[in-house]
Parts: structure tokens; sequence; C-alpha cells
């Protein structure tokens, strides 16, 4: 067991299905694309394979503190799609960029807390390697009304 899977099994929290597309639809993108010493991982939502665990929009039927979680669970979907891309999450030296998009009302001002539910759970894991460059803009809407979507780019080991 890699070394981030063993942090994770601390925190309490296991890695869920890779996000899969719809029955009866393919995804027309990778979920993670690797390039040199980098990987790229598409966006992902709150996921566990085809289910979408959490749904809404946040300022509306979701308080912040739930689009915090979701962010949490759409990190743990990005890291199942790592893994699968990469074979051990411990491949992963540094985090790059990333940018979580939040579904919310209008005029509704706290994306970044949102979005903290992503970047806090990958510092507690990589630590220091974890820090990132960020972007957290509000959007009217997601696919299948999920809270976020949160893309990122890694260095990797080769």
């Amino acid at each position: 067991m890699s070394t981030i899977e063993q942090r994770l099994e601390k925190l309490g929290l296991r890695l869920p299905q890779p996000m899969a597309p719809p029955p009866g639809h393919e995804f027309p993108f990778a979920l993670v694309r690797l390039s040199g010493a980098y990987a790229y991982a598409s966006g992902h939502g709150p996921a566990d394979g085809t289910d979408y665990l959490i749904q809404g929009k946040v300022g509306d039927t979701l308080t912040v503190e739930q689009g915090y979680e979701a962010a949490r669970l759409a990190t743990l979907s990005m890291l199942a799609a790592f893994k699968e891309a990469l074979g051990d999450l411990d491949r992963i030296t540094g985090w790059v960029r990333a940018v979580g998009y939040v579904n919310c009302t209008p005029g509704f001002a706290h994306t970044f807390h949102v979005v903290n539910g992503f970047s806090d759970l990958i510092l507690e894991l990589w630590g220091d390697a974890g820090r990132h460059a960020r972007a957290a803009p509000g959007v009217a809407a997601l696919p299948f009304n999920i809270p976020i979507v949160v893309e990122a780019t890694v260095e990797i080991t080769t």
C-alpha cells in the first residue's frame, strides 16, 4: 500500500471507483492524460463510479459546508483516476495547479471556501508537495447538477 493510501486510511477515507460515464455513454476524453513529467486530470466531481454522491447548488440547496464536503469527495474521485492511470499515488511528487468550479447562486462570494475542501485534503496527504496554484470560479450550472468540478495538474515520476 502506498504512503498516500496509508494516509487516506488514517483519515478514515477510501478511494471510490473511478468516475465513469452514465450507462450507454462514453467519455470522449481521458480522465487523466500523462505527458512527460506531468499528469493532467480532467474535471472530477463527487462521484463513485457512475453514482453522483452530492447534487445541488451551493448557496441554494447546499450550504458552504456541504460544498466543502463535496469538494473532498471530488478529490477522492480524482485520486482514484490518478491511481488507475499511474498505478501508484506515490508517483505524484507535486501538485502544480487546480481549478475548482463551484455550482452556485448568482452573487455567491464564498467559492474559495468550498474549493478549500479540495486543497485542504491535498495538503493533508502530500504536505508541502501538495501546495498548488488555484482558481475557484463560481458557475451557473454543472453536469448532473453536481456542486463542484475540480481539475488539476500534477508532477509525476516517470
